[in-house]
This record gives structure tokens, sequence and C-alpha cells, in this order.
């Protein structure tokens, strides 16, 4: 078996989509932007449903969190079983262990991008995205058993809070990782994209990089999912691709929910620079 998984790792709302898109119109080398509807075929999501159907020989329940759980080594051992060197596979899980099995396991993996964002962004995309209040959302975010519940297409996904989820990824790994700040993303999008292309041991070409990046902005992102819609807005979100700003906080969060985030979580917010 190849250690052939190069993980797309974030908290959700941090820029996972974007990086995807952005490595999809850079290796295919698209002359036009991607479609984003494609976006899936250059990263598998480790919690689609019909993956575990498929390990199981038949239609699983996906509340059954215990069995999806059993079934995640023969999914991930499916992924890797195409021989390819490099296998993307979008995750929100944390990496942890429930019931003693291992989420992100050392035996699949070649390395792992790991985009990180101000929680107090994020917090306000998390809101929207999931069609829940900002307290709520924050409550989530803080809380160390946060996580997706299963639903009809996506087994159950174990989040933690947030700075748990960066401790987690950041923590030892016999594998190479990058941390990618979404803020870094914003100012200087060439620079760490070209990162991305480095871990992935693919040669940088200035123009292309240039393009690719262009092809997967906002605006253009925005554009798509208005005219085609997007298969992974979920159904509560009115839509899946927002401003894609930074410091939306200061005008839009609640100060009390902003200050509850910087109690809880400061220590982590300030060694990625979140905090003053």
């Amino acid at each position: 078996m190849k250690r052939s998984i190069i993980w797309l790792a974030s908290y959700p709302k941090s820029g996972n989509t974007w990086t995807r898109l952005f490595l999809a119109n850079y290796l295919m080398n698209a002359q036009e932007p991607v479609p984003i509807n494609q976006a899936h075929r250059f990263a598998v999501g480790d919690a689609v449903v019909k993956m575990y159907n498929r390990v199981a020989g038949r239609e699983i329940d996906p509340q059954n969190l215990s069995l999806s759980l059993r079934l995640r080594d023969g999914v991930l051992r499916g992924i890797v079983a195409n021989n390819a060197d490099v296998n993307f596979v979008k995750t929100h899980n944390a990496r942890v262990a429930p019931e003693k099995i291992e989420l992100i396991p050392d035996r699949y993996t070649r390395s792992a991008i790991y985009i990180i964002r101000n929680p107090l962004d994020m917090v306000l995309s998390y809101a929207r995205h999931y069609g829940i209040t900002q307290e709520d959302a924050a409550n989530k975010i803080c809380h160390p058993d946060n996580g997706n519940l299963p639903t009809e297409t996506s087994v159950a996904q174990y989040l933690s809070s947030w700075d748990m989820h960066v401790k987690s990824w950041m923590a030892y790994a016999p594998w190479k990782r990058l941390i990618l700040r979404y803020e870094d993303l914003l100012d200087d999008p060439e620079t760490h994209f070209a990162k991305v292309l480095d871990l992935v041991g693919v040669p940088v070409d200035k123009e292309r990089l240039q393009r690719a990046i262009r092809f997967c902005s906002f605006d253009e992102l925005s554009r798509q999912e208005e005219e085609q819609g997007f298969i992974e807005r979920p159904e509560q979100s009115e839509k899946f691709f927002g401003k894609g700003q930074k410091d939306q906080w200061k005008t839009d969060l609640d100060p009390a929910l902003a200050e509850m985030i910087r109690a809880k979580m400061g220590e982590t917010m300030k060694r990625y620079g979140y905090l003053e």
C-alpha cells in the first residue's frame, strides 16, 4: 500500500474548497475556470456515504456511528488502492481516534495541507453555512465535542473545538505538513499557493500559477455558484461562497461572543497571529 493520501484539512469554512479549486485549476492547466461542481473529482471527501456503502457492500445507516468508524479503514484503503503517487482527500475531521479508530492514520498518509482561519471570522461563515445563530456557532466552535452530525449523504465528522482541531493537526506526525493561514492566501496568494505546489511536488510555473489563482477567485466562484448552484452547499445555507474577506468580525460579530472566543481559545489564536 502506498502512503499516497495528501490531506486537505481544515475546520469548516476556512478555505478548504478554495484550495481544492486552486489545485484543480493548476493541475489541469485549465485555460478556463474548472467548474466548481468538479471539485470533488480532484479531492474526494472522507465522509461521503456512498464510499462507506461500497466498502460495506450494502446501504448503511449513517446514524450508526460505530459502523461508520469501523468501515473507515476500508474506505481509506480503497482510496490508496489505485496505486497513484498522490490522492488528495478533503477532511474536516480532527486528528483524533473515536472508539480507538484513528481517523487520520499514518499508514496511508503522505503529507497534509492544513488551512487555518481566524476563528472570529470563521464563526460568521460557520453560522451562515449551517443556518444557525452566531451565538450557537460560537458555542459550537468552542466545544470539545463539536462535530457534524451524519446526514443521508455524509457520515459524522469529528471536529472538536477550533483550538483542539488546530492542536491535533499540529501535533507531531511522521509526515510533512504545510500550515496555510487563510489570511495569507488572501494577502499574497502567489507566495502561499506556490507552497502548496512545493509540498505536492509540482514545479511552479508563474504564469500558470497566476491563472489558477484568477480562476479560483471568490468573484469567479460566486459567479459560478449563482449560475449553476454548488452541489456541496448544505440545504440550510443560502450560498456556499461568501465574500471571502478577513476582519469582518470587527463589524459583524457580537463583541461579547468575540470576547468569549478569545477567552477560551486565545492561546492558540495568539500562536498563529490572531491576537496581539
